[in-house]
């Protein structure tokens, strides 16, 4: 199918940008301060980021309370850099893990504060098919009436059916995600880019070279934006074909990607090998086993580089890690700099 306007007005503007896959900064309890989430945000802009990717896998958006999200989405917007929501997912399959939990108490109202949903989740821990999709439509209308730019759908079991769903309700601009915890099969994928609400498909295959280079391709040949998630694939997924970049390693140390991006639009093929490598020391540190502790060690650097308080650098969803978070530190940009 061509592709509407507005989808690839979108696509063009997101070509050779980076949308930084921010987290979302909260206590061990899973409060989350939004105005310190604000400062947070515009602190990725700030230092490299050309758009916002809010609620998404890295962001924990499947767990946060609808007032939560709302006030995540808002602050972004503030930005004024495009702004994408993750939609969907569900508490329950968020963490493939199993460690991942919902539990803790709403947070204390007033001052910007707030906590997590409850352990259900808005629509209940087993909600039908047929709920997801009403849910995933209700967050994007959320998004658009915040003024999101668009929304990236979390995989599901009829994809086509939620993201028309979500356009036909919205005319909201759509990223398709190819997640490595439930990614789609090829034919899937190529229907799913001929949407026409489509403007791009983010693959997150962690490991899967293969599979990258086939979905990069396939979007590629739809017309949409193919556009990396991979974070331990970073500068290979660019030389396969992708023309932006949306990453959670963008969610903190946000200069080291930036760099990457900068040398491969230029001309300088020792500098793009040298900023890969930088990049690559830093995702071999933060995207290792336990793989979903990666939110947790992205919060801790956000934290080292003094963009969050140690009171908000806690993944409470994630598994628990044993690692040493000092070691971290060495991967900070500002005073300490990755050599």
């Amino acid at each position: 199918m061509d592709i509407d306007s507005r989808a690839a007005k979108l696509r063009d503007r997101l070509r050779g940008t980076l949308v930084a896959a921010a987290a979302t900064p909260m206590t061990a309890a899973g409060e989350v301060d939004l105005d310190l989430a604000g400062d947070y945000l515009a602190g990725l802009v700030a230092d490299g980021a050309d758009g916002l990717a809010v609620l998404a896998h890295t962001g924990r958006g499947p767990f946060l309370a609808p007032e939560v999200r709302a006030g995540v989405i808002t602050r972004a917007v503030a930005t004024g850099v495009p702004v994408i929501v993750g939609v969907g997912g569900s508490p329950g399959t968020a963490d493939p893990s199993g460690t991942a939990s919902l539990s803790g108490t709403a947070g204390p109202s007033g001052s910007g504060t707030a906590g997590p949903s409850d352990a259900a989740g808005p629509f209940g821990a087993a909600e039908h098919a047929g709920g997801a999709v009403d849910r995933m439509v209700a967050e994007a209308r959320i998004a658009a009436d915040l003024g999101a730019d668009a929304v990236m759908v979390f995989p599901t079991d009829d994809p086509w059916a939620a993201h028309d769903a979500i356009w036909r309700s919205t005319g909201l601009p759509m990223i398709a995600f190819d997640l490595y915890v439930r990614p789609y099969p090829p034919g899937v994928l190529r229907r799913l880019v001929r949407h026409p609400g489509v403007a791009g498909l983010k693959t997150a295959l962690l490991s899967d070279a293969m599979g990258c280079q086939e979905a990069i391709a396939i979007t590629r040949e739809a017309g949409r934006l193919p556009i990396t998630g991979e974070d331990r694939m970073f500068g290979p997924s660019l030389l396969w074909g992708a023309e932006a970049a949306l990453v959670g390693i963008a969610a903190a140390a946000v200069e080291v990607t930036a760099e990457v991006m900068a040398a491969f639009a230029g001309s300088d093929l020792r500098g793009f090998e040298r900023a890969s490598a930088r990049l690559d020391r830093l995702a071999a540190a933060t995207f290792t086993e336990p793989m979903e502790g990666y939110v947790q060690r992205m919060l801790w650097l956000a934290a080292a580089e003094g963009r969050i308080p140690d009171s908000h650098a806690h993944d409470p969803y994630g598994p628990g890690l044993a690692e040493d978070r000092a070691l971290l530190a060495a991967f900070a940009t500002g005073t300490a700099r990755i050599p």
